[in-house]
């Protein structure tokens, strides 16, 4: 079956008839860069080269370089031409603040050498049988420690590309004199030997891969100053001390510890020292703990005891936390409710006339009350003898009423003059006698006869 291009593909092939360009007519316009910078070695120090090649290499290419060391595989980094075309180049100025921030004069910066081309397959296959034989260097310089009983102990060796110079790497607590040692080697791989003493940072470096964090050890991917850490720094970003959670994989202090000790001290500046006094929301305390990333203080009040946490933007000053205080518990004083104005009694809105007519009522009733009590009053029996010549019996207590005549509510009604009030005056005595005469009448019929 044929394949016939389609008029689109062949338009797009055309410069005339495109907005943007191929990655291919990118890299053809790009100029090759004149400066490199690259990554030397097992320790993985930092040089800039110069590059007069034709080739445009881009970041992590290996190249072949002429080093101070001798002919060896290096690995680009970056380039510091301003048309490089990469969007990682840096300019040369960039470079060297990052040197200076990264360790100054310390900081491992080599500029001897130049790069020689870009590495071939040839190159990459002898580096890598070099490495094989790392096996048999070690073996072999182990072997000569042991005979002459040196105090050492071997890390590492890194053999170049060229075969001018063999390193090993070893630790030492004192000095060792290893001279016969350096003659033995030369001797048997016919080579330059170097000996460099390096110490549990840099065995780290040269031999572990991966931290608890998951990352690339620091000083194996991009610390080149190994600065020591203090105590002091753990204290204060660590909530505990313990070594295993401290340390790192040569056994000594972590050296990210060094990364947010500037952090740590700009934050712990504006928190207030222990047991000093400050003054919150709820009255003033002492301080007892400071949590320096989440900012906060524990303290203890004064009043009652109690621990509270504040954040430090909330702390003030003690005397006016005081001040606060007092005006907190003491007592609020209300204010004085007037008594609202009872309204005034109908006979009172009258006037003198409503006013009258209520003594006259309240008078009225007064004197009804009191015939109501004479008339309720058992009267004394009588001394007199009986015609029958018995004696006066007493006269029995008559019990009181049971019920009471409902008074009428309101004003007394009005005394006509002329008439008759029952329970006033003579005809209440008069009735009154009337009554005691009946009741005697009606004891004397219930008594039982005597016997003569």
């Amino acid at each position: 079956m044929s394949i016939f291009p389609l008029p689109v593909f062949e338009a797009d092939a055309d410069p005339h008839h495109r907005t943007g360009m191929t990655d291919d007519e990118i890299y053809r316009r790009i100029a090759p860069p004149r400066t490199i910078v690259v990554k030397i070695g097992a320790m993985r120090t930092i040089a800039e080269f110069p590059y007069n090649g034709d080739a445009k290499p881009g970041c992590g290419s290996k190249l072949t370089a002429r080093t101070h060391r001798g002919t060896e595989l290096v690995e680009m980094l970056t380039t510091t031409c301003d048309n490089a075309g990469c969007s990682k180049s840096v300019t040369r100025q960039e470079l060297l603040e990052y040197v200076d921030n990264s360790g100054g004069r310390e900081f491992p910066f080599h500029t001897d050498g130049r790069i020689l081309h870009v590495a071939t397959i040839e190159e990459l296959n002898k580096q890598a049988a070099l490495d094989s034989n790392k096996t048999h260097y070690i073996t072999t310089c182990n072997r000569l420690i042991r005979e002459q009983d040196l105090s050492m102990k071997l890390v590492d060796v890194e053999p170049i590309l060229g075969e001018e110079l063999l390193t090993f790497y070893f630790m030492a607590e004192d000095r060792v004199d290893f001279r016969r040692l350096v003659r033995d080697l030369a001797a048997e791989f016919k080579t330059r030997i170097e000996m460099r003493q390096v110490g549990a940072r840099d065995e780290a470096r040269l031999v572990a891969d991966y931290e608890r964090c998951g990352q690339h050890c620091c000083c194996r991917n991009f610390l080149k100053v190994l600065k020591p850490v203090s105590m002091k720094s753990a204290k204060v970003q660590k909530a505990t001390l313990d070594p295993l959670k401290i340390s790192g994989r040569c056994g000594r202090l972590m050296c990210c510890l060094r990364y947010e000790d500037q952090t740590y001290d700009q934050l712990r500046k504006s928190l207030p020292r222990r047991n000093s006094r400050v003054g919150t929301g709820e009255g003033p305390g002492i301080v007892l703990d400071t949590k320096i990333l989440v900012q906060l203080v524990l303290v203890r009040l004064e009043h009652n005891d109690q621990q509270i946490a504040v954040p430090v933007e909330e702390l003030i000053d003690p005397d006016e936390s005081l001040a606060l205080l007092k005006k907190s518990t003491e007592p609020e004083v209300k204010p004085e409710v007037k008594p609202e104005a009872k309204p005034e009694p109908a006979a009172q809105r009258g006037g003198d006339k409503g006013r009258r007519r209520t003594r006259r009522g309240k008078r009225d009733r007064t004197g009804q009350q009191d015939a109501a009590k004479d008339s309720d009053t058992p009267r004394p029996a009588s001394d007199t003898p009986r015609p029958d010549g018995e004696s006066p019996q007493p006269k029995t207590e008559q019990p009181k009423r049971r019920k009471r005549r409902r008074r009428r509510r309101g004003g007394g009604s009005a005394v006509v003059p002329g008439a008759v009030v029952p329970g006033t005056g003579a005809a209440a005595e008069a009735e009154a006698e009337a009554r005691g005469s009946r009741r005697a009448d009606s004891s004397a019929s219930r008594r039982p006869p005597t016997k003569g």
